[in-house]
């Protein structure tokens, strides 16, 4: 960026600008995934929509590139761009509860852990994902499942209206009746449409709940897998458990001599009657006895954070997703295989529901393509260690590879990586890639906002 346009942006807009020959840049360009190593022009913190409007304003009007970011969380470093612009969303995390009306506003830097301690002071929740420190924003405009998706629906099923600042600078609230093909495509269209300035959420009531891990050997992972592909799609909606793959991590609850021992298990929350949480799990025993297995009454917030300080940020990742809509006796050799050859201890495979609540929504009501998928699958190689970069990045792409083949061709859009292309763009989003772009033409024709897994805009007639 040249001085004077960086002199002019340090005049026009009232926050920070945030440059390379600042004390603080190298902090406010790290992002979660330490794999990402981008160095923008500038980041301009931003404190509420006036702000975004007056930033994206200055960016537009001298041809920078742009990117936005929320809780920074993106695997491909989405919210970062080389010489160009970040708008900033993280000092907005504040987050404001209805309890009589059961709804949540929510600013657009909020992490979802703002969101959880917010709501559960009420007995009340909405449907996230499982790491507290991940932002809403890109969560929530990705689709958004986690924990009580089964009980509840997706993050998108319970989003009821969002602030958003457009392309042209203008400022507008999208819901149901006000802008509502804005609203539908961004339910699950990602960061395609606009800055989102603040969520509005339908609550649920949601305070203990019972939460669970069930572990077993690694060598297990067919038999387990299969029982589990079986039972979890007949299990009553209070029931949620994702699948994963992982080496077992060094204290509790484990006990000592499980530690570093690669295994496939299963984490639970069950949102129904706790005095029923140890008959309701006894079915762990079905696949054979478990070499570990814990269930205990948890605060919803604590469970939504238990793995953060695990993974925290600053670490190596590389992550690929894709639908299933059932698990193939073929791909239980692909999972044994891979498990059995995890490449260091933090690298996993999870297989999350995103059926039972989330299947109730029509097809066509959302962005969100595949309504008729049972799993999310995310593989993802995960270190602290940069010279460990390549090594899990190739197990990730060749573990997906080998599962592609029984995939539905598409993925959740938040477990894209780098570098995946158009192709897997137009895959996810499936056959609602046309109508997103015709949005996309109507509120951002010149694509402003593209860095992100890109829609282009349909081009006029």
């Amino acid at each position: 960026m040249e001085s004077a346009t960086l002199e002019a942006m340090r005049t026009e807009l009232r926050g920070p600008v945030i440059c390379a020959q600042d004390a603080e840049y190298t902090q406010a360009r790290k992002v979660y995934n330490a794999m990402i190593d981008k160095h923008p022009a500038a980041l301009v913190p931003c404190r509420d929509a006036g702000d975004v409007m007056s930033a994206l304003a200055f960016i537009r009007d001298n041809g920078l590139e742009l990117a936005v970011r929320g809780g920074g969380h993106s695997g491909p470093g989405l919210c970062l761009v080389d010489d160009g612009v970040t708008i900033d969303l993280s000092p907005m995390r504040w987050v404001r509860v209805d309890p009589a009306a059961r709804t949540a506003e929510v600013g657009g830097g909020s992490h979802l852990g703002d969101l959880d301690h917010a709501t559960h002071s009420f007995g009340l929740a909405t449907p996230t994902g499982i790491i507290s420190m991940t932002g809403v924003g890109g969560l929530t405009l990705g689709g958004g499942h986690g924990y009580l998706t089964r009980k509840y629906g997706l993050t998108v099923d319970n989003l009821l209206a969002a602030d958003v600042v457009l392309a042209d600078g203008s400022f507008v609230t999208a819901n149901e009746t006000d802008h509502p093909d804005l609203f539908w495509a961004l339910r699950g269209g990602g960061g395609n449409f606009g800055i989102v300035t603040s969520f509005t959420y339908r609550l649920h009531p949601v305070d203990t709940v019972g939460a669970g891990i069930t572990v077993w050997p690694v060598e297990r992972t067919r038999e387990v897998l299969a029982w589990y592909r079986d039972f979890l799609p007949q299990a009553p909606e209070d029931v949620y458990g994702f699948f994963m793959l992982f080496t077992i991590p060094p204290g509790p609850p484990f006990p000592e001599e499980l530690h570093g021992r690669k295994s496939c298990g299963i984490v639970w929350c069950h949102t129904g009657d706790l005095n029923r949480l140890d008959e309701t799990l006894a079915v762990v025993h079905e696949p054979g006895p478990p070499a570990f297995h814990f269930a205990t009454p948890m605060p919803y917030p604590a469970l939504q954070g238990m793995f953060d300080d695990l993974i925290p940020t600053g670490y190596q990742w590389y992550w690929r997703g894709d639908f299933f809509d059932r698990v193939h006796d073929a791909a239980l050799d692909v999972h044994l295989e891979y498990g059995e050859n995890l490449p260091t201890p933090l690298s996993l495979m999870h297989l999350y529901p995103v059926d039972a609540a989330a299947h109730r929504v029509g097809r066509d009501d959302t962005a969100w393509s595949y309504r008729d998928a049972v799993w999310s699958g995310v593989f993802a190689g995960v270190d602290p260690d940069p010279a460990n970069a390549d090594s899990i990045k190739q197990w990730c792409v060749e573990y997906w590879d080998s599962m592609h083949p029984y995939s539905m061709g598409g993925a959740y859009v938040n477990f894209m990586g780098e570098g995946e292309g158009q192709e897997r763009v137009r895959a996810t989003y499936g056959d609602h890639y046309d109508r997103l772009a015709q949005v996309k033409r109507t509120y951002d024709p010149y694509n402003l906002f593209h860095a992100n897994q890109n829609i282009s805009p349909t081009q006029q007639r």
